[in-house]
């Protein structure tokens, strides 16, 4: 991951701490999820289809637990239960059927298959590697918009 130099945390700290509580929920709220969506657009570009049901599934969401707020990009679910075989591959193995009836491929009833395994096309871990420079500056700039919507100046970082 590319080295990230974060600044002014400390200030941006002190000045939220002396919000309303709601306000700086919602304002750190929106800031994360503008920065787990950069993440999200960037695993959609790196699944290794063009369409389906796994580019679909991945998406974002933010909870807050025991005062800490934090957003995840997630992908699989009902939609796409496959998405951890796709990121992480599949070794070979055996596949036999559940019940006593015999497995059938194509018409033709087997016992038991080897399945050769798949090798491993990550697209979540790779997204975050690549954009997360970009998410940390969408965050302050959601930050930024945020706090400026409700009347708090908040002046644009100094170019370098």
């Amino acid at each position: 991951m590319a080295d990230s130099n974060i600044r002014g945390g400390r200030e941006l700290s002190a000045l939220l701490s002396t919000l309303p509580a709601k306000l700086e929920k919602n304002v750190m709220r929106s800031a994360l999820r503008a920065g787990a969506v950069v993440i999200r657009e960037e695993a959609k570009a790196n699944v290794p289809v063009d369409q389906g049901l796994l580019k679909k599934s991945i998406r974002v969401s933010t909870g807050a637990k025991r005062g800490v707020l934090t957003a995840t990009v997630k992908a699989g679910g009902r939609m796409a239960p496959h998405a951890h075989l796709v990121e992480y591959g599949t070794r070979p193995h055996k596949i036999e059927p559940t019940n006593a009836e015999a497995l059938s491929i194509s018409g033709t009833p087997f016992r038991s298959v080897e399945h050769p395994g798949a090798r491993p096309q990550p697209f979540m871990r790779p997204a975050l590697d690549a954009t997360a420079p970009q998410a940390i500056e969408a965050v302050a700039a959601q930050v930024r918009k945020r706090l400026t919507a409700a009347g708090i100046n908040v002046p644009a970082p100094a170019a370098e």
